[in-house]
């Protein structure tokens, strides 16, 4: 695998199919990570991501005003279940043996062999956090997978199974990407 750059006008494709993330944050040594559904596209340079505030993620990400949203494979499902159902403020551990890694000039955690990464800044925007748990955020850099995502453009239809990204529904069921039509 190579990790590709993805230029920021094109950077809102990595989202715009809908699959379900994982977003992390870091902040004085301390790092945590948490699936996330509602993670969207607002621009080619923005986004939004709706965390609330009985995660421990999101007191990460406010006090250091950074985040990442990654998108994890069918591979990493089992991880996927792991950050969503857990929480740090009960579960110490529960990064331990969870695979990150650090884009030069960024000090934020990625998530390892996911099929893409968008490390963003917080845009202050405190009335919608307080009134709807809303985050907006600014994309500083964008990376993908280029097994799955070359050329400004998802390569579903010919990724294996297990590089494909998963779309939550309900229940632990999930759907992949698959078919262009």
């Amino acid at each position: 695998m190579t990790i590709i750059s993805v230029p920021s006008e094109k950077a809102y494709r990595l989202l715009n199919h809908g699959a379900t993330t994982i977003v992390s944050a870091q902040n004085d040594g301390v790092f945590n990570a948490m699936s996330a559904s509602w993670v969207c596209p607002l621009d080619y340079d923005k986004i939004t991501a709706v965390i609330s505030t009985a995660s421990f993620t999101r007191t990460l990400i406010e006090k250091s005003g950074l985040f990442a949203v990654q998108l994890p494979v069918f591979a990493q499902k089992d991880l996927l279940f792991h950050l969503g159902e857990n929480s740090r403020f009960s579960m110490p551990n529960k990064m331990d043996g969870v695979e990150i890694f650090y884009q030069d000039g960024f000090d934020v955690p990625l998530l390892k062999n996911c099929a893409a990464w968008l490390i963003c800044q917080v845009i202050p925007e405190r009335e919608m956090l307080q009134k709807y748990d809303l985050f907006l955020g600014k994309i500083l850099a964008a990376y993908a997978d280029n097994r799955i995502f070359d050329g400004g453009h998802w390569l579903f239809e010919t990724a294996p199974d297990e590089l494909k990204t998963l779309h939550y529904v309900a229940g632990k069921a999930c759907y992949l990407d698959g078919k262009k039509v």
